[in-house]
């Protein structure tokens, strides 16, 4: 599992890389988490693109990391999950509590 990170404007913009499952999800949200510690983000937007897998732990570190932004005054934006990882994600009902920007790539269908 890879993080991207940069920060602009109060927008903390995280991209993870890889898979989420219960093997990578307690590292990535310990560095997610200090990170938003850090630069007290008024944003965090999330970019799930180039995860491939997610399971529960993945759908957990989402949501903890929305709490915690909600718990520092913060907001949470989620950008471009994939079909599979947009699917999971609305089947628990995620899209009602954060807001999700999908962008079609020219090559997806």
């Amino acid at each position: 599992m890879e993080i991207i990170s940069s920060m602009k404007d109060g927008i903390l913009y995280v991209k993870l890389l890889g898979d989420i499952d219960h093997h990578t999800a307690r590292s990535v949200r310990e560095s997610v988490d200090e990170l938003i510690l850090t630069k007290n983000p008024v944003e965090l937007d999330l970019d799930l693109s180039a995860i491939d897998f997610m399971d529960s732990s993945g759908l957990g570190l989402v949501l903890g990391r929305y709490k915690k932004q909600n718990d520092i005054g913060g907001r949470m934006k989620i950008l471009n999950p994939s079909r599979r990882i947009m699917q999971i994600l609305q089947l628990a009902g995620v899209e009602k509590i954060i807001k999700i920007e999908r962008r079609m790539k020219a090559n997806e269908g």
